[in-house]
């Protein structure tokens, strides 16, 4: 193994009593060490325990065999601080479990340690215990699975547990101790029992915790006892820890936690002596506050920084853009240097101490960790400590008012394109007055200044300078902390500009951002002008739930990953970064992909109560352009419930149900978990009155039934609609015998005449009761999209020809057959991206403003807004005759 085993040893002997009094009681270990047989050495401590049935002397044994491998192993260089804090804390987590064992059996011989449960916090919690330190459990139990005498009440004899635990781990004997045990980190600890119960401890993190607490609960992790039963817990409480949107008051009291680090403490300001390693200015805890402070704050949204280790959680708040690299490496090298040398104080006396020592003493520790005197070790922390203070004192000092944000002046904002810019610049001065946490601070403020001419530049140009303020000011007030996000605009000009094209061009997109500011995130990543991968993986993505997840957490998470991705697709179409024709079907990708996970998380939650039918499932048809695979950001979701006829005539759940009875509520249940609003907000509007019988029918029908109704009772069209229909949820098997029963239908022949006369009807019907609402309204306007789509229905049921869901390719077999004019299909897809791009940049389908237009006409393929409207006559002009050549009749101009 490498390192240099023989010095170690001589600096342990010359400048740590306490494992110069280890290598005289251990020789044994001595001869492994000095030849460089670390790992051998190691596993020899592990076992220096072994045999012996008392736990307490077993385990100081190991401890003490086990401080002095590690020493030497870390002073030879052989043991990386990693392998060094990992193996403490390894042995703490077997030490804990050996105490709650033995405290058990004392009382319950053969018993299990089930229902009483170790959990560890802080540095033992992270993997990241130090040489000397004390341990910080929760110890909490379960009283119905506590094991007891006949006679002791749960409480009680959890209690006589805990007592013997702390007892085991920390009395000092001949042998030494194992660990010091702090439980003050316990809920209410000055008025609460040792141990916890679950139920106690649960009612606690979801009411009265105190933001303290959740930090600590960052690096929680079930180590002893009952593990299983105390991941259980940390998994109830993970919202408590681990929050979506952070509340102002919360972030504020996260920040005050760290400036108090530094408040309270009194020692020397640099290193020297005096100096505390841990709360000094530039120490071990500001680094670890740095990365806590900034995991509470977006952790709740990324599951990526749900990191327990230090190191590592810097390095992902980095990955994930929130800090930068540089600043990682920083703090991270920073840690390892700090954490070592606290280490090697705690070695020359094994004391819990991070205080440098004076004289002689400080000598000896530098001359332990291998430097010629303290001079050298001082030079070390400084270039150490320094960078630390620097970034701790930029974060604590972001949410510390410090005088108004520099004003905008009305001459500026009148030279940006501000119609009222005295006002505007009224507006802006207001954000100065604390108001607004985003805006608070010194460095925010600065950092704001650098984007603050670009921005309002940007925004004057759209085409509503003085609301397209008013949004951006709701997003201000919306964002916890900003100066993350302004320096990331300035580095990245272009992002800033995807920012003020969602304020300026597309209202629901500037709608959202400020209902959830963090979807700004989703623009930071490459992928963010891709378009979204197949409905499988898009499924994959929305059913990655964490252990423990409820039903309504299993729905937030289709909601997030459903809104994420209609964002990205919504600014691709701003930024005429995708054909729409591609958005449209990737929109049907994504809703399909939420049909699919949602019906699934309501089936699995209804069958707990309700059991299932093994032979009888529920199937979701997809109709118009969901059926189609042609959505717009305004579409709702057009479905028809299912489900397979069988001879089981009740589910085999706890409440059994009846199979007409049971589908019909898992189809509401199905509806309600696409379209009810959770706290990630509302999905899609669902709508169902395609359904046999439409609104007075039931919700769900069979097979047969669905045959039957469609076989006698339907309508032309609900024929017509057929045509879009597609098996969005149900097994190969169902899918064919419904895609059999829909073929079965369209394919029968039929009266032209009769067929005729109730397309043209039902189009006069509509013409009178739904009106163009404007000149982009591509879907109502005479010659436009519905026409188009009754007229390719008529054609698809008079024919039997071109029975495909997909309307572009019916439209292109219909052309083949040569029913309709090769021209159509091009007409169609200018019609449809000018719907899909005028859904989002005019949902009032009126005249847009001037830059909407413009890319409108982008997303046309057309080369300006005349250009566009000339085009659209023409398609509008050629639908119309294609109608006249099939109706013998010409549409009706429009009112």
């Amino acid at each position: 193994m490498d390192g240099d085993w023989k010095p170690a040893l001589r600096r342990a002997r010359a400048h740590s009593p306490f494992l110069g009094h280890a290598l005289e009681r251990l020789p044994e270990f001595e001869a492994l060490l000095s030849q460089g047989e670390g790992e051998a050495a190691l596993l020899k401590a592990k076992q220096a325990g072994s045999g012996i049935e008392d736990s307490g002397l077993a385990l100081r044994r190991e401890r003490l065999a086990l401080a002095l491998v590690l020493a030497i192993g870390d002073l030879a260089g052989g043991f990386g601080l990693d392998k060094v804090m990992r193996e403490l804390s390894a042995f703490a987590d077997r030490a804990l479990h050996r105490a709650i064992e033995a405290a058990i059996l004392r009382r319950v011989p053969d018993a299990e340690p089930a229902g009483f449960i170790g959990l560890a916090l802080g540095k033992h919690g992270s993997g990241e215990l130090n040489y000397s330190s004390d341990i910080d459990p929760i110890l909490l139990y379960d009283a119905e699975a506590l094991p007891r005498r006949e006679r002791d009440e749960a409480p009680e004899a959890a209690q006589r547990y805990a007592r013997d635990v702390v007892r085991l781990l920390s009395d000092v004997t001949a042998e030494g101790y194992v660990f010091r045990v702090d439980l003050r980190l316990r809920p209410a600890s000055e008025v609460s029992p040792l141990a916890i119960s679950l139920e106690a401890a649960t009612g606690h993190y979801e009411s009265s915790a105190l933001t303290w607490e959740r930090a600590a609960f960052i690096r929680a992790r079930a180590a002893s006892g009952d593990i299983a039963r105390g991941e259980a817990f940390l998994d109830s409480i993970r919202s408590f820890v681990w929050r979506r949107s952070l509340d102002f008051g919360a972030i504020d009291e996260i920040r005050g936690l760290s400036a108090r680090i530094r408040t309270r403490y009194s020692g020397p300001r640099e290193p020297g002596p005096g100096f505390d390693l841990k709360q000094g200015r530039g120490g071990i805890r500001e680094i670890e506050f740095f990365a806590q402070t900034h995991q509470l704050i977006h952790g709740g949204r990324d599951r990526s920084l749900r990191v327990r280790g230090t190191r590592g959680a810097l390095d992902a708040l980095a990955a994930a853009g929130h800090i930068a690299q540089e600043t990682a490496h920083t703090l991270g090298e920073a840690y390892d240097t700090l954490r070592t040398i606290e280490h090697r104080l705690q070695m020359v006396n094994d004391r819990q101490t991070h205080t440098l020592p004076e004289g002689e003493a400080l000598d000896g520790v530098a001359r332990l960790h291998g430097m010629e005197d303290a001079e050298r070790l001082l030079t070390l922390l400084h270039a150490t400590c320094g960078p630390v203070a620097r970034h701790f004192g930029e974060l604590i000092a972001e949410d510390t008012p410090d005088g108004p944000v520099p004003l905008a002046t009305p001459d500026q904002l009148d030279s940006f394109g501000f119609a009222d810019p005295k006002t505007a610049a009224q507006r802006i001065a207001g954000w100065g007055d604390g108001r607004f946490r985003a805006l608070r601070s010194e460095p925010a403020k600065a950092a704001f200044d650098a984007i603050r001419p670009q921005l309002f530049e940007a925004l004057g140009k759209g085409p509503d300078p003085d609301h397209s303020l008013a949004r951006f000011e709701t997003l201000l007030e919306k964002l916890p902390s900003a100066i993350n996000l302004f320096r990331l605009l300035e580095a990245r000009p272009g992002l800033l500009q995807l920012l003020v094209d969602c304020l300026t061009l597309a209202a629901p997109l500037s709608d959202e951002l400020a209902r959830r500011p963090e979807l700004l995130d989703t623009l930071i990543d490459r992928s963010a002008f891709d378009l979204p991968g197949s409905t499988e993986e898009l499924a994959q993505m929305m059913q990655r739930t964490e252990r423990g997840d409820d039903y309504e957490q299993a729905l937030d998470r289709i909601r997030i990953i459903t809104s994420e991705q209609r964002f990205t697709l919504g600014v691709q179409l701003i930024e005429a970064a995708q054909d729409p024709l591609d958005v449209a079907e990737a929109l049907s990708r994504v809703a399909e992909a939420a049909v699919r996970v949602a019906c699934a998380a309501a089936q699995e939650e209804f069958a707990e109560r309700h059991g299932r039918f093994e032979d009888g499932e529920l199937l979701v048809l997809g109709l118009g352009r969901l059926g189609g695979g042609a959505l717009t950001h305004a579409s709702d979701l057009d479905m028809i419930y299912l489900f397979t006829d069988g001879e089981e005539s009740e589910s085999d759940g706890a409440r059994p149900l009846g199979r007409t009875l049971y589908f019909n509520r898992l189809a509401q249940r199905v509806s309600v978990a696409l379209s009810v609003p959770t706290a990630q907000g509302a999905l899609y509007e669902v709508d169902t009155r395609l359904r046999p019988q439409g609104v007075q029918g039931p919700l769900a029908v069979g097979l047969a039934s669905f045959a039957h109704y469609q076989r006698e009772n339907a309508w032309t069209w609900e024929h017509m609609a057929l045509n879009r229909a597609r098996v969005l949820v149900g097994s190969l098997e169902a899918r064919q015998r419904v895609e059999a029963i829909a073929a079965e239908i369209l394919d029968r022949q039929r009266d032209t005449a009769a067929l005729r006369a109730d397309v043209v009807k039902m189009r006069r019907d509509m013409a009178v009761h739904k009106p163009a609402r404007g000149e982009l309204d591509v879907k109502l306007l005479r010659g436009g999209l519905v026409d188009l789509e009754f007229l390719v229905h008529f054609l698809q049921l008079r024919d039997r020809t071109a029975l495909t869901p997909d309307l572009s390719a019916a439209i292109a077999q219909l052309a083949e057959r040569g029913l309709v004019s090769s021209e159509l299909r091009d007409h169609h897809r200018l019609l449809t991206r000018v719907l899909v791009g005028s859904r989002l940049l005019a949902p009032d389908l009126g005249a847009p403003g001037a830059a909407a237009r413009a890319v409108i006409a982008r997303l046309a393929r057309q080369n300006d807004y005349a250009a566009l409207l000339r085009a659209l006559d023409e398609a509008r002009h050629g639908v119309r005759a294609q109608w006249a050549e099939t109706f013998g009749e010409k549409l009706e101009t429009d009112r």
